[in-house]
């Protein structure tokens, strides 16, 4: 394969990379168009050269290839406050020209800081999501490639002008009075756009008759931008890096380990690991996210069997771990914020008045900022294949738990990564020596619902369902 057209291809997969809301908390629920038709299963089992994403000792069964492939993802999601507003237990009147808690020098009081009631959508619901992928033969016994693809990301987009959306309710400092703000929090179009692009290169090694191992060195560039957050300037360690600073971009490099081991002449047995990766900070945040930006790529671990049933037909089963309760920004709580973690310049945690750099470390940014509160996630992926002729079909089922406590509703609603179920089907269609592979993917909606935060007269829930569909094409 010309070098000049790998490295076309390469750059196109990474300039078209757009963010999704990914399907796992924010991780992909697969890559490649043949591991996507089953739910994401083939740890065990090589699909094409995109497939060192799912475990780089893969290559080895692929030899040489090239795949391109796209995606169209569409998540659906909405938002709905209900409970009529109310000012928290423990605030009382202006005192002295400062709002002020009933019980000063003791914990901070509940935050004013209430909706209006209603439901609204995310406006951006289609999204393009690309995969590269290349692998050639060093020798009989060795292979290498490199894989491009977005891992996952999270988006919403709230419109500040729309009537039935749920607006703020604030306090007014200077007249004592709550007032409403348009937008989700009070300050226009709200969201966050999070996109992830990993660059995945790959040695893999047949080390005996039955076992093949690889190794990938993993890349991994993401943007990130949030809009609308103004708000909560009062609690965020640095409120001129919390939102509207357009898009930042870190970069990072982690590694994956794989191994493919034959136990009999039907059944193979393969496992992955991919280390966190350690991401530069989000400068332009770092009044947002805990550690002064810091947002990590957690590790995670897969584990699964492919199972020949006949000659032209194989049965696969992953069980793969997600560790997000790694990474800080992710998997910190809501409570720093309303446990007494965080003071604003007048000491009394008020969404209100001029900005100023907020003290404690539970404050947006701080050393235990306040996060998402995700858990880690621990995901079953079945799929099954069988050939008809020389095509071949597939369907797939995955499950998992809720990320999503339902005490972390209020930031949630920026991203709410709640699927826990895939249903996938696809095939692969030969063309002389090349090949197209489609796949089709729902996820049905789940709802998370709580009791928000900042009163708790309010409940906040929001929802998501989800249809992918895309194909891979192999030269």
């Amino acid at each position: 394969m010309n070098k000049s057209k790998i490295a076309l291809a390469i750059m196109l997969s990474g300039l078209v990379s757009t963010s999704v809301l990914a399907t796992n908390g924010y991780f992909a629920h697969g890559y490649g168009a043949k591991e996507k038709g089953m739910a994401g299963a083939g740890v065990a089992k090589a699909g094409n050269s995109i497939s060192s994403a799912n475990n780089p000792a893969l290559l080895v069964d692929v030899g040489d290839r090239m795949d391109i492939g796209f995606s169209i993802f569409n998540p659906v999601r909405s938002v709905n406050v209900s409970g009529e507003p109310s000012l928290p237990a423990g605030f009382s009147p202006v005192i002295g020209g400062i709002p002020s808690c009933s019980a000063p020098g003791v914990a901070p009081c509940q935050v004013p800081f209430s909706m209006n009631t209603g439901t609204t959508e995310s406006t951006r619901e289609w999204f393009l999501v690309p995969a590269f992928g290349y692998s050639s033969r060093i020798d009989d016994t060795s292979v290498w490639g490199i894989s491009v693809y977005g891992n996952g990301g999270m988006n919403s987009t709230y419109k500040g002008s729309d009537t039935r959306i749920p607006s703020a309710r604030i306090l007014d400092p200077n007249t004592n009075s709550i007032v409403n703000s348009s937008g989700i929090f009070g300050a226009g179009n709200t969201g966050v756009d999070l996109s992830q692009l990993f660059i995945n290169t790959t040695y893999a090694y047949k080390a005996s008759e039955s076992l093949d191992l690889g190794v990938s060195l993993i890349l991994g560039v993401q943007t990130f931008e949030a809009i609308g957050l103004g708000p909560f300037a009062n609690i965020s360690s640095d409120p001129t890096k919390l939102t509207n600073n357009g898009k930042d971009v870190a970069y990072g490099l982690g590694f994956k380990l794989g191994g493919n081991l034959d136990l009999t002449e039907t059944i193979t047995l393969g496992m992955s690991y991919q280390s966190e990766i350690n991401m530069t900070e989000f400068k332009d945040y770092a009044g947002l996210f805990a550690q002064g930006g810091d947002f990590d790529v957690p590790a995670t671990f897969t584990v699964g069997l492919a199972v020949d049933i006949t000659p032209t037909s194989t049965f696969l089963v992953d069980y793969q771990g997600i560790y997000y309760s790694d990474v800080a920004a992710i998997a910190n709580t809501i409570s720093p914020i309303t446990s007494g973690q965080c003071f604003d310049s007048l000491n009394t945690f008020l969404f209100t008045g001029a900005p100023g750099n907020a003290t404690g470390p539970g404050c947006l940014g701080g050393s235990n900022g306040a996060g998402f509160g995700w858990d880690d996630m621990f995901v079953t992926k079945v799929g099954y294949e069988w050939a008809v002729g020389e095509d071949t079909m597939r369907v797939g089922y995955s499950i998992t738990n809720q990320p999503i406590p339902k005490t972390e509703v209020n930031f949630n609603l920026l991203a709410p990564g709640v699927i826990e179920k895939h249903f996938t089907a696809g095939y692969t269609m030969k063309h002389g020596e090349n090949e197209w592979t489609f796949f089709l993917m729902y996820a049905p909606e789940v709802e998370v619902s709580g009791q928000s935060a900042f009163d708790p007269a309010q409940t906040i829930s929001f929802k998501m369902h989800q249809l992918e569909f895309g194909v891979d094409f192999q030269f």
